[in-house]
């Protein structure tokens, strides 16, 4: 695992709080004195969104092509374009110890070329090795820059080929789960689509030219996240419990399993990071006020105390099984 490990919370079925955990969980580290570095490396901006003003975000999406654009869109336009390499842009300061590369619509224009450099990676081609890591070099950069601990991709939900080399720049990965069968039957398709980019990429890296950069290829599993489950007088719902057998043994046949026919060192944890129960309103709040759960007035202060502490124990066991 490199010293600043690249992680992403991932599950392609949407609905399931990628983002809220994300910018939660970044910003717990930020408060244990961790420096985070969040990539919107969604199409749809969510994270960019929920960070900054939408009046910001719209003068910045609307300056992304110039000499002065502040998204990864303005970073990876000379590689989607075949102009040039990869810009850099600086990160924006969101919460304490907690950076953000803004997110724009028109990454998917970048997506749309990374299967033609996909092909051109198997056919040996320097070109497509250039495109498929383009925005793995560009967070190579920032982060002997700015020495960041930690590198956090928002991933869409989808298994498009954006998110395929996302997941492949990962050390680690983990995944969310809501109590629902949707969610539960994601697995499988991520399991399999897993296995296959793995797979995929192992036979392309073997037939790289020396002289060429190419993604870690080795996402691990690290821990499962359960959340938006109901609590009646202080503990887990009926509904919960029923379903908690289920994600586990659903997780280990459709996605450990997979991911074990590739290794067991991508299989670190598969056991539960953390449990976030439904903060109800709590969540709509802090999106428009643009932090944490705990940084929004509009709740009681033991609601807040009751976040920061959830999200904090998530975070130290993060950091925990990332050393081990």
């Amino acid at each position: 695992m490199r010293e600043t490990p690249r992680i992403t919370i991932f599950n392609h079925k949407g609905g399931v709080g990628k983002t809220t955990l994300t910018v939660n969980l970044a910003a717990a580290l930020g408060e244990l004195g961790k420096s985070v570095l969040l990539v919107d490396s969604d199409p749809q901006c969510n994270i960019t969104a929920y960070l900054v003003d939408e009046p910001v975000v719209d003068a910045m999406l609307d300056a992304s092509d110039g000499e002065a654009g502040q998204t990864i869109w303005s970073a990876l336009r000379p590689v989607a374009e075949g102009t040039g390499t990869y810009g850099i842009v600086e990160p924006l300061e969101r919460l304490p110890n907690v950076h953000l590369i803004p997110g724009d619509i028109r990454l998917s224009e970048f997506e749309q070329e990374l299967t033609a450099f996909w092909t051109d990676s198997y056919a040996r081609k320097p070109r497509g090795f250039r495109g498929v890591t383009a925005l793995s070099s560009l967070v190579d950069d920032l982060v002997a820059k700015h020495k960041f601990d930690y590198v956090f991709y928002d991933a869409g939900p989808n298994i498009g080929p954006l998110n395929r080399i996302v997941l492949l720049d990962c050390d680690a990965f983990l995944v969310p789960a809501a109590c629902d069968l949707f969610s539960i039957r994601a697995f499988k398709t991520l399991g399999r689509s897993l296995f296959n980019w793995i797979s995929e990429w192992a036979t392309i890296a073997e037939l790289a030219p020396d002289n060429v950069k190419v993604l870690l290829g080795r996402p691990a599993l690290i821990g499962l996240i359960t959340q938006r489950f109901r609590v009646y007088g202080g503990a887990p719902s009926r509904d919960f419990a029923q379903y908690l057998p289920l994600i586990d043994k659903r997780l280990r046949e459709d996605l450990v399993a997979e991911l074990r026919r590739l290794g067991s060192d991508l299989v670190k944890n598969s056991n539960s990071l953390a449990e976030i129960k439904d903060f109800g309103a709590l969540a709509a709040v802090s999106q428009r006020a643009g932090g944490p759960l705990w940084a929004s007035n509009a709740s009681t202060p033991w609601q807040r105390d009751e976040a920061r502490a959830t999200f904090r124990e998530a975070a130290e066991r993060l950091i925990e099984r990332l050393e081990a």
